[in-house]
């Protein structure tokens, strides 16, 4: 994972400061890409802890369609908990203490950090255990898994792009069109989050599958570790299904940025030493893509660098 630390350099030496629709501001280059030899071992970062089970119970998540996070919280994943909950406490229902700018004043504000978990806990809880709730409060709208099993054409007919992109691997392997798109501009202003990583296109050479995939907004310290991760997950399991072995992963970004609250978060992972990357094992091959589960898979001879603490920017 050196060409990420040689990334998180070039923001820090050639990035501009930019405003954004957090409020928490960026440094920022335009343009970039990292390419990893998936035969050389799973790209998981090693200069800090990625839990590796949350970004499979995500790609589970998306690989079912889903948008809401009641799956994730089941599944002990608060990755997308920020979003619906900014949605509850700004709603007329809400009830409880005022989270006026709680994206920011939660990491300055030690008291009013309190109550916000405190008020994080009980939607939590409620999303569990109150299906109505959750399905009003705990969805997120058409991001990725419905764009990506469920995209709606102009004529009506409902699109299941993963499927539709294996059966041609299987049978068209050398098509040029072997892509998935989760940017539906229809639908965009629907989506609690539009989608930063909005598409990926697979190539299959010499027995081998490799994927490609555009965001157009990187959050790096926090999510592209994860876009990493996950997106070489999902190259191994649809080579797994279309009886291929594992190529290259290659990332291309558009606006790639840190946000200002990482920064010595960034130094401190660019002062650590890179140590050899992991192996994942996938312990069985289901009848279909969508029939993977989290006991699949195994992450071996993983020794990273203890977790770094950075607030997500809502």
């Amino acid at each position: 994972m050196k060409r990420y630390l040689e990334l998180l350099e070039d923001i820090m030496e050639n990035g501009i400061e930019k405003e954004d629709r957090t409020g928490v501001g960026t440094k920022s280059v335009f343009g970039r890409q990292l390419r990893f030899d998936l035969s050389k071992g799973f790209p998981l970062l090693t200069t800090k802890r990625t839990p590796f089970r949350l970004v499979a119970s995500e790609l589970l998540w998306f690989l079912r369609g889903e948008t809401n996070i009641k799956y994730l919280l089941e599944n002990n994943n608060n990755i997308w908990n920020e979003w619906p909950f900014k949605n509850w406490v700004e709603s007329e229902e809400y009830d409880g203490p005022d989270m006026t700018d709680f994206g920011v004043r939660s990491q300055k504000d030690q008291e009013f950090n309190k109550i916000y978990q405190e008020e994080m806990e009980k939607f939590k809880k409620r999303i569990l255990e109150d299906s109505e709730f959750a399905q009003k409060y705990g969805e997120l709208g058409p991001v990725y898994g419905s764009q990506w099993r469920k995209w709606e054409s102009k004529n009506g007919e409902v699109i299941d792009q993963i499927q539709k992109v294996v059966n041609e691997i299987k049978h068209n392997p050398d098509s040029r069109r072997l892509l998935v798109n989760a940017w539906n501009v229809g639908e965009v202003d629907n989506m609690k989050l539009p989608p930063c990583h909005y598409a990926f296109q697979f190539y299959v050479a010499n027995g081998k599958l490799s994927c490609m995939w555009q965001q157009r907004s990187v959050d790096t310290m926090l999510g592209l570790p994860f876009n990493v991760a996950s997106y070489a997950l999902l190259t191994h399991m649809v080579a797994q299904q279309c009886d291929l072995e594992v190529g290259e992963l290659i990332f291309t970004g558009g606006d790639v940025h840190l946000y200002l609250n990482h920064i010595e978060q960034a130094k401190l992972q660019l002062s650590r030493d890179v140590r050899d990357l992991p192996q994942l094992e996938i312990l069985r091959k289901p009848k279909s893509i969508f029939e993977y589960e989290l006991g699949d898979f195994k992450i071996t001879n993983y020794n990273p660098h203890p977790h770094i603490k950075a607030e997500v920017a809502v």
